[in-house]
């Protein structure tokens, strides 16, 4: 009874260091369709029994610590993704009763960028304050808290590049391409960029970085081969990387989607990516690398994720062309208004709320802009 007792507590001790193990990987998603499919993975057989010492295995350094330049998130348990809360605090030191207290009280702001185009499709960067309104969640907004022509906001871009086999053909012009635009578009000590490939898994080949020559070796260290899991990458490059990293006031946060729209490898859906990149905050906008002469499922599926998040999606159907979409992102990019506004009757209950912003005392504009926001629970 002893031995059997031994065993027993052996293979508790076991079970609990692996638990441990698994749980504190950084795996993509925390979704619901990705917990279903968990859910759904047949259970693996008990563990045997370890053969002597437990101590040992709980020593043992994970094979993730050091990690290099180049790297790709951990598949095994998902973990929780971060949620952004909309709202600001302010505090007031003084009570008639008590003036030590410190009363806490929520001010809700949402911040939004978009952009301005007449009817020609041109930009209009010289309007005002006055000549715009706020719907949110079908209600005018309280207040217009800030407003600011944004054409120097720094820069947080993230270039997304389907590494598949699916493009394999026109890899190395997307990438010159690629390597121009950020020459173009990224302002040493101002902006900065990272580069993610993604095949069946994303892979962080340079990581944030305001050095141009730097991101040019992460684009050129890009290599095809596998399937496509794009909706994972998309998921990952806001979650991970954009939604984590510290911004000291209005930045403008955007991700470059270079692909043909297929995806045949993903855990997340294509609306929990479109959710996670409205909860950081960040404009995608979808460069096809379709170059058939037609529009195909990829391409509609590049269109839904642009319009979504406040973007644009380009389809050019000649490889050379892909330089003209990367062109006028940049003008893009250098063409945007941001403001802040409080919503009426705010409730953080988690649930999402359109935003719709409307030129007025012109004719002829069209505003773009992310289409909501979530009212993350306090």
């Amino acid at each position: 009874m002893k031995f059997r007792g031994i065993i027993l507590l052996g293979s508790m001790l076991f079970a609990g260091i692996v638990l441990a193990q698994d749980s504190g990987s950084d795996n993509l998603p925390s979704a619901p369709s990705a917990v279903q499919q968990e859910r759904s993975k047949p259970k693996p057989p008990p563990p045997a029994p370890p053969p002597a010492k437990v101590e040992a295995q709980a020593s043992t350094p994970s094979p993730t610590q050091g990690t290099p330049q180049s790297e790709s998130p951990a598949k095994s348990a998902p973990a929780p993704a971060v949620v952004p809360a909309p709202a600001q605090t302010d505090q007031n030191s003084t009570t008639p009763d008590d003036p030590t207290a410190t009363i806490t009280k929520t001010v809700n702001e949402v911040n939004v960028v978009f952009t301005v185009t007449d009817r020609h499709g041109h930009y209009v960067k010289n309007l005002a304050k006055s000549d715009f309104s706020v719907i949110d969640d079908s209600r005018p907004a309280d207040q217009i808290r800030s407003f600011h022509n944004e054409t120097e906001l720094p820069l947080q871009v993230g270039l997304l590049v389907d590494a598949s086999n699916s493009v394999r053909d026109r890899f190395k012009f997307e990438q010159e391409s690629a390597i121009e635009f950020l020459n173009q578009t990224i302002r040493p000590r101002y902006d900065e960029a990272f580069i993610v490939g993604f095949d069946v898994t994303p892979e962080v080949t340079q990581n944030f970085t305001d050095n141009t020559e730097a991101l040019s070796r992460g684009v050129r260290a890009l290599r095809p081969g596998g399937g496509t899991a794009m909706y994972d990458a998309l998921y990952f490059a806001c979650r991970d990387k954009l939604l984590k990293r510290e911004r000291n006031g209005p930045v403008r946060r955007a991700l470059i989607l270079l692909s043909d729209g297929d995806d045949n490898m993903s855990h997340v859906t294509r609306e929990e990516a479109i959710e996670m990149a409205q909860r950081a905050e960040v404009i995608v906008y979808a460069i096809s690398t379709n170059v058939t002469g037609s529009r195909n499922a990829g391409d509609k599926i590049l269109q839904r994720i642009a319009d979504a998040t406040g973007g644009q999606a380009f389809f050019p159907f000649q490889i050379t062309e892909v330089a003209n979409a990367f062109s006028e992102i940049q003008d893009e990019l250098r063409s945007q208004y941001a403001l802040s506004y409080k919503p009426a009757d705010f409730r953080a209950d988690g649930r999402y709320r359109a935003i719709e912003i409307l030129a007025q005392n012109h004719k002829g504009l069209k505003v773009r802009t992310r289409r909501g926001y979530f009212a993350t629970a306090q």
